[in-house]
């Protein structure tokens, strides 16, 4: 069984790009563009891994990670941020939510491949 992997951005080039990357290794993707769906989405999915990015509209991402992490269901999903954002502050807070890794956009596919591979041990 392909693991699930839930990527969440507004920029439907990123979501693209990131399907792209892990869907051709073998990775089932589920999109959201925003907080609020990706929330959804997580609950209802229940992936084994989140990529969000961490400004978009309605919910940022370090705010769909705080709800993630505290729900009992969820709480042990590893969560990757993938942002153009870089400030060590902002990579902190992502730290002491939870959020294992910090992909700074633009990313190259292969890294982020090899990163999830990591953590999936896929």
């Amino acid at each position: 069984m392909s693991k699930k992997i839930l990527v969440v951005d507004d920029a439907m080039t990123v979501r693209n790009l990131a399907k792209f990357a892990l869907g051709k290794a073998g990775f089932t993707i589920v999109e959201a563009e925003d907080g609020v769906i990706g929330l959804e989405k997580a609950k209802a999915e229940k992936p084994d891994l989140v990529i969000s990015d961490l400004n978009m509209p309605n919910m940022n991402g370090l705010e769909m990670c705080r709800a993630i992490k505290g729900d009992d269901a969820l709480k042990d999903t590893p969560i990757f941020m993938l942002t153009t954002e870089a400030s060590a502050d902002v990579a902190k807070e992502g730290k002491e939510i939870g959020i294992m890794a910090w992909i700074v956009k633009p990313f190259a596919p292969d890294k982020l491949l090899a990163a999830v591979k990591k953590v999936l041990g896929a």
